[in-house]
């Protein structure tokens, strides 16, 4: 039996539009150079597979029904996807990606991902950019996974990763805030890990799905919040759910402001090194969307900016 995807086809709904056109099945065969019985009974198997009228026959005017109305409204907009994605197929042959996929850390300014986006698109190109938001080795194991062609903010160690290449967005420093109200704000010295540890920190949760998870920061058996991203765990610490560990340019303004209180700690500053990483392939292989979101990372005022910090003078 004839389905409606055998009989749904670019051609039978341009055909469907001709006798609408036309006004009767006599004129737009003409139009078609078809003689009429040989139109007529195409669109008999159209309406058969669809089990609907599509034309009210009951005067010599080729009248729509209302189903044959959507059905014309509808095709219109199968015919404009279907040019669109001929289209698109012709430019990914010219060597664009269908769709690249990047893994954005917690820690990464969404800001300044969104206006290397909006240049992106400036660019008009058949790829489709797709953004994921992941925390600590779920940044890495995004791009492992093959889940990500991209990975920007991972944190590695001195190993590195085989089959992958990374360059260095900055090193991420990070300050111990807590909240005005917070029993700790008020001491005066160094903070001990004896005496964070009795009180309750924020921490993010790590993405990762496979493997061990990281944290930065945090003391065996101390009572942990955990939540799913950074602008969460600012917020608890501002409220004074938690203490912990936050990215100075994140935590900066807010010490301004005195919404939080830096507080010097007796152990070494945290901070991590963060970096961009994207599988490693033959340059004859890279697609132009990755290459064109490697050459924005080459300067240092968008690595910085995506850090949330102002590029280093000379």
């Amino acid at each position: 039996m004839t389905s409606a995807r055998d009989v749904l086809t670019p051609a039978s709904l341009s055909m469907l539009q001709m006798i609408a056109d036309a006004g009767s099945f006599a004129a737009a065969a003409r139009n078609l150079d078809m003689v009429p019985s040989a139109l007529t009974y195409r669109v008999r198997q159209i309406e058969d597979a669809l089990d609907v009228l599509l034309f009210d026959r009951s005067s010599r005017q080729a009248k729509l029904t209302q189903a044959g109305a959507e059905l014309l409204r509808e095709g219109q907009n199968l015919l404009v996807e279907v040019d669109a994605i001929a289209n698109r197929v012709k430019r990914v042959a010219t060597g664009w990606e269908p769709q690249l996929t990047i893994a954005v850390d917690s820690i990464i300014d969404r800001s300044t991902v969104m206006e290397l986006c909006e240049s992106f698109y400036q660019l008009n190109p058949p790829t489709r950019l797709k953004l994921r938001g992941e925390t600590l080795s779920g940044t890495l194991e995004a791009l492992t996974s093959g889940q990500a062609d991209l990975a920007l903010g991972a944190v590695m160690d001195g190993s590195g990763t085989t089959g992958l290449q990374r360059e260095k967005l900055g090193t991420v420093y990070f300050a111990f805030a807590v909240a005005p109200h917070h029993p700790l704000a008020n001491v005066q010295q160094a903070l001990s890990d004896q005496l964070i540890r009795s009180y309750r920190a924020v921490a993010i949760a790590d993405s990762v799905q496979l493997g061990s998870s990281v944290s930065i920061g945090l003391l065996h058996g101390q009572d942990v919040f955990t939540v799913a991203d950074l602008p969460s765990k600012l917020d608890a610490q501002v409220r004074g759910l938690g203490v912990g560990f936050l990215p100075t340019c994140v935590a900066q303004p807010y010490i301004d402001s005195g919404r939080l209180v830096e507080k010097k700690v007796e152990r070494a500053q945290q901070q991590v090194q963060s970096y961009y990483v994207w599988r490693q392939t033959k340059a004859s292989q890279q697609g132009r969307a990755l290459q064109w979101w490697l050459d924005q990372l080459q300067s240092p005022t968008t690595r910085a900016s995506l850090l949330g910090q102002r590029a280093s003078l000379p």
